[in-house]
C-alpha cells in the first residue's frame, strides 16, 4: 500500500512539474520571444497595422471603414459622404458600442448563392446608387462600368481596399464635391493605386483610409 502511494505521489509530482514547465515555455518565454521579435522586426504589422493621421491614430489598413453622413430623424440606413472615396459594402454580424469606428463586431460573407433573390436586389439597387452617386453633369457613369466591389463584399466583408476601376469612376464627384481638378484627383488615385503583391499575387488595389486622408490633406491646401 505503501509503496503504491509513493508511486502516486511521484506521478503526481512528475506531472505537476511537467505542468508548470510547459506552462513557463509555452505560456510564458514562447509567446514573449515572438511578441519581441515581431516588434523589433516588423512593429507596424505587429501593432495591427495602424495608420496615422494628425497625430493620431485613426484606423488600420487592413479593416474598411464607413465613410457615412450622419443619421438623420426617421433614418435606419446611412447615407454615404460622397465628398469622401467610399469602401467595399460591409457585412458582418452584430454590432457594438464599444468600437464605435468599426461597427461591425465580427466580419463575414453572405454567403449567398448568386441566383439568391435578395443578393440579386442588393446588387441591383446598389449599382443604380453607384451609377447616381458618381455621375455629375460633364461625366455619367454607365452601368457597365460599375465594377463588382463596388456592389458586393469580400469573403471577409470589411475589405480596406478597393480596385482602381472602382476608384476612377469616383474620381469626378470627388473633384466636384471637393472644389478640387478631375486631373489632381486622377493623379491622387493613380499614386496610391498598388500592384499585385510580388507582381502575381492578387489584383490591383487602392486602400480607401489612405486614399482619404491623402485627399483630406490636398482639399485643405486647396
Amino acid at each position: 500500500m505503501n509503496n503504491s502511494l509513493t508511486n502516486t505521489a511521484r506521478l503526481f509530482g512528475a506531472g505537476l512539474r511537467a505542468l508548470l514547465v510547459l506552462t513557463l515555455v509555452t505560456g510564458v518565454i514562447y509567446p514573449l520571444a515572438v511578441t519581441g521579435i515581431a516588434q523589433g522586426i516588423f512593429p507596424g504589422k505587429a501593432n495591427g497595422s495602424e495608420i496615422e493621421a494628425d497625430g493620431k491614430v485613426v484606423g488600420s489598413s487592413l479593416i474598411g471603414q464607413s465613410y457615412d453622413l450622419p443619421l438623420k430623424e426617421g433614418q435606419e440606413t446611412p447615407e454615404p459622404d460622397l465628398k469622401w472615396f467610399q469602401g467595399r459594402p460591409a457585412d458582418g454580424l452584430g454590432t457594438n458600442s464599444v468600437n464605435t469606428r468599426y461597427q461591425l463586431i465580427l466580419s463575414g460573407a453572405t454567403n449567398r448563392s448568386a441566383d439568391n433573390k435578395d443578393l440579386i436586389d442588393r446588387v441591383t439597387a446598389a449599382k443604380a446608387a453607384v451609377v447616381k452617386d458618381n455621375s455629375t453633369a460633364d461625366y455619367k457613369v454607365r452601368p457597365r462600368d460599375v465594377p463588382a466591389d463596388a456592389v458586393t463584399s469580400s469573403g471577409s466583408g470589411l475589405d480596406p481596399d478597393i480596385s482602381p476601376q472602382y476608384a476612377d469612376i469616383q474620381v469626378h464627384r470627388i473633384a466636384e464635391r471637393n472644389g478640387l481638378s478631375v486631373a489632381r484627383v486622377q493623379q491622387l488615385v493613380d499614386e496610391h493605386t498598388e500592384g499585385r503583391t510580388l507582381g502575381f499575387l492578387g489584383e490591383p488595389r487602392v486602400n480607401v483610409l489612405e486614399l482619404n486622408i491623402a485627399l483630406k490633406d490636398l482639399a485643405a491646401k486647396g
